[in-house]
C-alpha cells in the first residue's frame, strides 16, 4: 500500500469519508434484508468482533477489494449481457471507493496492513454452484445477492454496538449501497434465465444459515458462530 490517497474533488460530496464519519447520519431500513437472510448476526459474533475490530477491519478490506475482482470477472466472461455490464461497472466503482475507504480508516487507527487468509465463507457457497450455462452464473449472482446482505446485515449490527463512533458512522453509511448491491444481483440472476430462480434462493438461503449459524474457529467479517476455543483466544 503506497501512500496516495483518495482525491476527494472527484468524489460526491456525500461519499467523502470526513464528511461520513463526523456529520452524516445514515438511515436506511434493512428490514427486507433481515427477512431475505436465513440467520441474524449471533451475540457471540458481535462479542468477538467488538474485540477485534482490527482484524474486522483487515478483512473487511479484502472483502472489498474481493468483491470488485468478482464483479469485474462477471462483467469479462458475460459481455453479451449489457444490463449486467451496466449494474457491476457501477458495483466495481463503489467497492473499490469503499476499498480506499476502509484503507484510510486503518491508517488513522495505526493498523498496519497484513495478509490474512480468507475465512469458509465464500468457499462454502461457491462449492454448490452449478456447474454449466446459464445455471452456473445464476447461481453466482445468487451468491453475489447473499454475501452483499450479510455484508449489510453485519454491518447494521455492529454499528449499534461498537464505541468507536466515526467507524459505526462508517458502517451505518454503507448500508444504502450494500442493501442495493443485494437487490441488483438478484435482479440480474432473474435476468439471465428463463426458470423460476426462488427454488435456488432457498437452497442458498439455507447454506448460508447454516455457515453463519455453526462454530467457526476463525473470526472474519462473514464468519459462523465463534467457536469455544476462538472464545477463549480471544479473550486471552
Amino acid at each position: 500500500m503506497n501512500n496516495h490517497t483518495f482525491d476527494t474533488d472527484t468524489i460526491a460530496p456525500e461519499d467523502d469519508l470526513q464528511h461520513i464519519t463526523t456529520r452524516a447520519r445514515a438511515t436506511t431500513d434493512i428490514s427486507h434484508i433481515h427477512e431475505f437472510l436465513g440467520a441474524r448476526t449471533s451475540d457471540e459474533w458481535l462479542a468477538a468482533a467488538k474485540q477485534s475490530l482490527p482484524l474486522l477491519m483487515q478483512d473487511h478490506a479484502n472483502c472489498e477489494k474481493k468483491a470488485a475482482g468478482t464483479a469485474m470477472n462477471l462483467i469479462f466472461r458475460y459481455e453479451f449481457h449489457r444490463d449486467l455490464q451496466e449494474r457491476l461497472a457501477q458495483l466495481v466503482r463503489e467497492e473499490m471507493l469503499h476499498y480506499e475507504q476502509v484503507l484510510s480508516l486503518m491508517k488513522e487507527r495505526g493498523i498496519a496492513w497484513s495478509h490474512l487468509p480468507a475465512g469458509r465463507y465464500a468457499k462454502g457457497l461457491l462449492k454448490h454452484k452449478r456447474t454449466w450455462e446459464p445455471a452456473g452464473m445464476v447461481d453466482v449472482l445468487i451468491i453475489g445477492a447473499f454475501i452483499e446482505a450479510r455484508s449489510c446485515e453485519r454491518f447494521s449490527a455492529l454499528a449499534d454496538v461498537i464505541d468507536d463512533e466515526k467507524l459505526a458512522r462508517y458502517y451505518k453509511y454503507l448500508l444504502k449501497s450494500e442493501s442495493r448491491h443485494y437487490e441488483d444481483y438478484l435482479a440480474l440472476a432473474r435476468s439471465v434465465t428463463d426458470e423460476d430462480i426462488d427454488e435456488r434462493v432457498a437452497f442458498f438461503r439455507a447454506v448460508e444459515a447454516e455457515l453463519i449459524d455453526s462454530p467457526d474457529d476463525e473470526l472474519r467479517f462473514h464468519s459462523g458462530v465463534p467457536s469455544a476455543e476462538l472464545q477463549a483466544k480471544i479473550a486471552a
